[in-house]
């Protein structure tokens, strides 16, 4: 009965690999940048129409560059792939460039999404566009 129920824990994994593709696939088992951060410069939570949260935190190094980003969703595997790599693409970047981390841009680094997880991508790109804001915003307060 083992052998049986690991043959099809094996199939199903190939099928989600296969759907999904291998970045995404990847990410999936082994997400990167997730968890909370304490005091964070820029923060921002979404709800996409799908009804899954997407949680940004952005932490800026003395020259302006993003030193730490981190997520939390309780989403998909999708949302949760696509805010990582959300979080990865933002961290070294400054916020003039910040911008070009787009549902585009993410969908590009995977490889494409199926259809009807697309939105995902879109839904982690916005929060972190959302966390830019915030983080602007304080910087602002403070100059």
């Amino acid at each position: 009965m083992d052998d049986f129920v690991q043959e099809i824990k094996n199939q199903m994994l190939e099928e989600t690999r296969q759907a999904y593709g291998d970045a995404a696939y990847e990410r999936w088992l082994d997400p990167r940048h997730m968890g909370s951060m304490d005091n964070p410069d820029g923060y921002a939570c979404l709800k996409g129409k799908c009804g899954d949260t997407v949680q940004i935190f952005l932490r800026f190094d003395g020259n302006d560059r993003v030193k730490e980003a981190t997520f939390q969703t309780d989403g998909c595997g999708s949302s949760i792939v696509c805010a990582s790599f959300a979080a990865e693409m933002a961290v070294g970047q400054r916020p003039d460039e910040i911008p070009e981390v787009t549902g585009e841009s993410i969908m590009d680094v995977l490889g494409g999404l199926p259809k009807e997880e697309a939105h995902c991508a879109f839904l982690a790109a916005e929060t972190l566009q959302e966390a830019l804001h915030s983080y602007m915003i304080q910087k602002g307060k403070k100059g």
